[in-house]
């Protein structure tokens, strides 16, 4: 039974107990509550002062933050918001997905395992906060709890600091729950399947097969790598099993990293500049672009790979780009990760 009920033996007065569940919390990276520049202002300022993403020191990072980058950078994500924003919904297509993809996994979690589970979100930055879900969790009886950061791959900028703030979480409640974080499943054969498929279905459609597929990941500093970050090597796999599963040759597919930010050199080759390199340098007139660092669409997709790389390799004389989705609430991302739910659910259901 999962009902509120006192310990046995205990006193008439003594407390109801809440007891016996298993939350699975979902964790993605965040989102503005709007596009205008508070809202930009606070998102980005959570963001951006997260020392797992800048890792500068305060006093020579903080003062460069808050008087000069939040003063002007609202302004220009706004618009980029602005241009991919679920206005029907009033929130980020990010936030849209996120909640699509927790029902579609709710619902496959309450067929297999009934009301021993809860699964519910959270973001790492902006709402819902992490903090907040944790506490809605242990206050409906989740004495388990497992975290599953949307990240395929490991990084200390998305996987880790999002561990992270579970944990500080974790420390505010008095009888803290039991808590398993889930591997990266960057390998994992049915996420590997699922990319297939989105792939299969995209050239399907296409009158003429790309002359390349750019698989563009997140980028990060390329001294996080030299310390020890896993990041590069798992993207590299990744593409490499998309490969194999496809049956490629090493010259159909192609690993770049999208999203540089300041003067230090990070993991190569850069998408924005590789796509004009290929449209101009090696002819490859058109080409189709996945981004499988990503589970749901967002801005780093939406508008930066669809709008601003699409744009520079145009202009660098390609003329056919096909951006392939994220796998979003696909069907076979669902399986995919209902499957690595499952498997870090060892003990704790039947």
């Amino acid at each position: 039974m999962f009902d509120d009920s006192r310990p046995k033996n205990a006193p008439a007065d003594h407390p109801k107990v809440t007891s016996g569940k298993v939350g699975i919390l979902l964790a993605n990276l965040g989102t503005p509550d709007n596009y205008d520049y508070w809202s930009m202002r606070r998102y980005l300022n959570e963001f951006l002062s997260d020392k797992r993403v800048i890792d500068i020191a305060s006093w020579k990072w903080q003062p460069l933050l808050q008087l000069i980058i939040l003063t002007k950078r609202p302004f220009s994500s706004g618009e980029a918001y602005k241009s991919i924003w679920n206005h029907d919904q009033g929130e980020s297509p990010l936030m849209t997905i996120t909640k699509d993809q927790t029902a579609a996994i709710s619902t496959e979690m309450q067929n297999r395992y009934g009301d021993q589970v809860v699964v519910d979100f959270c973001m790492r930055y902006g709402n819902p906060s992490t903090e907040s879900k944790v506490r809605k969790m242990v206050e409906a009886g989740c004495h388990k709890i497992l975290f599953l950061p949307l990240y395929p791959h490991y990084a200390g900028a998305t996987s880790a600091t999002a561990n992270d703030q579970f944990f500080r979480a974790l420390m505010k409640e008095t009888w803290q729950p039991t808590a398993r974080v889930a591997d990266p499943y960057f390998a994992h054969p049915k996420y590997i399947e699922a990319l297939a498929q989105s792939v299969e279905r995209a050239y399907a459609e296409m009158e003429t097969r790309p002359d390349l597929l750019v698989c563009s990941y997140h980028g990060m500093p390329k001294r996080y790598l030299m310390q020890g970050d896993p990041y590069h090597c798992q993207c590299q796999k990744t593409t490499r099993l998309l490969r194999e599963r496809l049956g490629w040759e090493e010259t159909d597919i192609a690993t770049t990293f999208q999203s540089v930010f300041g003067k230090e050199e990070w993991l190569r080759p850069y998408t924005v500049e590789e796509v004009a390199r290929l449209a101009k340098e090696d002819g490859k007139k058109n080409i189709a672009m996945i981004a499988p660092a990503f589970s749901a669409d967002c801005i780093e997709t939406l508008e930066e790979i669809n709008e601003e790389i699409r744009e520079s390799f145009e202009e660098a004389g390609g003329e056919t780009f096909t951006y392939i989705p994220c796998l979003n609430d696909d069907p076979a991302h669902v399986d995919a990760l209902c499957a690595v739910i499952d498997e870090n659910l060892g003990g704790w259901v039947s």
